[in-house]
């Protein structure tokens, strides 16, 4: 093996702390992360921070390795070819490997107006703006929060526990990820708090305004304050850096999470898109990722052939405030269950993968290799092989 290598890690988030933690249980490597602030930001945590019953931040001391070298700055440009990475503050940072782990925001379809006068939750900062802006509005005044899903569904639910007259709005169904049952619950927990629910394809949100909102069926919703909790999108370091990306800008790696453009490029967590099949966006996901994608980067080292990614889906879980959470059981193919916790138990088992999200890195810096998760080795295959055998069947 050779001595002194570089491996640098862009992105401090589950992802990239993981893997960073993980690989650098090799003694002949110096590892450093690139992370624009200097603390980590347990993204789980962001609604509660936008209602304050959550800092969510933790101290990088407290979950990354003390012989990982941390780098606050934004990573502006990779050359696959120099083995560099060009910092916004100047200067740059050579390396022999790099993690690509840079984590998403929310993004979508742009809708008129959205930019200038909705209000995203999806970034340490931006949750901070909007709690900022909150704390200036009446209790009263309405919140309409955009967008479905976990951050939407928790975002609605912890400031309608706080007292706030808050509207949820969905162009598709509210949870689509729960099963039928669950997402029942779900709008009971929801209607409990106070949230008005309006869904469908007619609550699609056409136009964002300054003191309202436009939906697809021509309504008009006043909205003192929106909340933008819709959509996906990555950075555009890696497009950016004339590195071969899926449609939404996720870099294209193979199975083993190497990047196509470059075999000392390897990627992790939300944008990541190994065989243009990317998995979704989850803290668990990330951290499985970012721990693979330190072996690979260990196998090749090695000069051994990197393992394909292999992992099987188990839960998922929803809060709703602080009294009540859904706790979701999946199949390994991630599709939901029958069965789910509902109430108490939910909401128990939702800190528990919470606190564990965070847990699982400290014990990696403790102790690298020490991370595993169940393996799957059936379903993800065969979504491969059914996609290769419809490509290779002429059109009619």
């Amino acid at each position: 093996m050779g001595k002194n290598l570089e491996v640098v890690v862009i992105g401090g988030g589950y992802a990239g702390v993981m893997a960073a933690n993980r690989v650098r249980g090799h003694d002949d490597l110096k590892v450093t992360v690139i992370n624009p602030r200097q603390v980590f930001v347990p993204r789980l945590r962001l609604h509660q921070l936008v209602a304050g019953t959550h800092d969510a931040v933790v101290d990088y001391g407290e979950v990354l390795a003390e012989d990982v070298d941390l780098v606050v700055d934004n990573a502006t440009h990779i050359d696959a070819a120099g083995h560099t990475v060009t910092l916004a503050e100047g200067g740059g940072i050579g390396y022999d490997y790099l993690i690509y782990a840079v984590g998403s925001h929310s993004g979508g379809p742009q809708v008129p107006g959205a930019a200038e006068f909705a209000h995203p939750v999806a970034t340490l900062e931006a949750a901070q703006r909007l709690r900022s802006m909150l704390l200036d509005q009446p209790t009263a005044a309405v919140v309409t929060v955009v967008g479905g899903g976990p951050v939407g569904i928790e975002t609605a639910a912890e400031l309608a526990e706080q007292g706030r007259s808050v509207r949820l709005v969905c162009g598709a169904v509210v949870g689509p990820s729960l099963h039928p049952s669950a997402r029942r619950t779900a709008r009971k927990y929801l209607t409990r708090l106070g949230v008005e629910v309006i869904e469908g394809p007619g609550a699609s949100v056409t136009e964002v305004r300054p003191e309202a909102v436009e939906l697809g069926d021509g309504r008009t919703l006043s909205s003192a304050v929106t909340v933008w909790a819709a959509g996906f999108g990555v950075p555009e370091l890696a497009r950016r850096s004339g590195l071969r990306t899926d449609a939404a800008g996720r870099l294209l790696t193979d199975e083993t999470l190497t990047g196509v453009d470059s075999d000392r490029i390897v990627a992790a967590g939300d944008a990541s898109a190994p065989s243009d099949l990317p998995f979704r966006m989850s803290a668990y996901i990330a951290g499985c990722l970012g721990a693979h994608a330190a072996d690979t980067v260990l196998a090749r080292i090695a000069d051994e052939r990197p393992a394909p990614i292999d992992l099987s889906f188990q839960a998922m879980c929803f809060s709703f405030g602080r009294d009540a959470g859904i706790f979701q059981l999946l199949d390994k193919d991630d599709s939901a269950k029958r069965w789910y916790f509902p109430g108490f138990m939910g909401r128990k088992l939702k800190e528990f993968s919470c606190a564990a999200s965070v847990k699982h890195l400290v014990t990696e810096a403790d102790k690298p290799g020490s991370h595993h998760w169940p393996k799957d080795g059936v379903h993800r295959p065969a979504l491969l092989q059914a996609r290769s055998t419809s490509a290779s069947v002429p059109n009619a």
